[in-house]
């Protein structure tokens, strides 16, 4: 015995009641279709957009963290390394002369010039100028020599007792006038003009001086020295 095809022009929606057993359980199946659907359009699916952007967050914090933590792993010896550093910051400072030793120091470099056959015409020292653990004196000179003079004056300053650093601001090298159209040679006298600097190291009550006088013009500290 064959089952009659049911056809939707013979179902009637308004007395869904009198359907067949089949088309009743296919129109349930496809309401509740309908419902999944909808309710996953309305709720799953704004949800899984914030899935994923969650996800994307925490990826995007995991390598943040992960890059703190490596931060933190290599701060103590970061710390290590600063302090042997300004340890032996301070151990090149203690090799530059002090406040007592740079009247001296003055006087030596000048001897040494005139020493290796330099004349002196220019030589004079101008007033410190303090930095943030340091002091820096400009000397005014001009002196006359020929180029091995120049040479052995260099050469006798590396060899004093303490450290000298000394920095050329606008100096100038030629030669005599008079002799200039004679042209250059070893023996030929040159006049050097211009400012040299040379530099000492603040003591503990100079650098606390110049702290606060940085403080009191807003600028940032200087670290502080330690002990010898």
């Amino acid at each position: 015995m064959s089952q009659k095809k049911i056809s939707l022009r013979d179902l009637d929606f308004n007395n869904i009641g009198a359907w067949p057993r089949q088309a009743k359980i296919g129109f349930c199946v496809l309401i509740g279709l309908l419902i999944i659907g909808l309710a996953w359009y309305l709720f799953v699916a704004d949800k899984r957009v914030e899935l994923e952007g969650l996800e994307s967050q925490e990826t995007t914090l995991r390598e943040e963290f992960e890059k703190k933590q490596g931060r933190a792993a290599n701060l103590e010896p970061l710390k290590l390394q600063l302090v042997q550093m300004e340890q032996q910051l301070q151990q090149m400072l203690r090799q530059l002369p002090s406040k007592t030793e740079m009247p001296d120091l003055i006087v030596d470099i000048s001897q040494t010039a005139l020493a290796t056959g330099i004349a002196n015409e220019l030589f004079q020292p101008g007033p410190e100028q303090p930095k943030e653990f340091y002091a820096e004196k400009p000397i005014a000179l001009r002196m006359v020599g020929t180029y091995h003079q120049f040479g052995g004056f260099v050469s006798g300053v590396a060899s004093l007792p303490r450290v000298v650093i000394m920095t050329m601001h606008d100096i100038s090298l030629k030669p005599r006038a008079k002799d200039a159209a004679a042209g250059i040679t070893p023996n030929s006298p040159l006049e050097l003009a211009g400012t040299v600097k040379t530099y000492r190291y603040l003591d503990e009550d100079e650098v606390a001086e110049q702290q606060k006088a940085d403080a009191t013009a807003g600028k940032p500290a200087a670290p502080a020295q330690g002990g010898t």
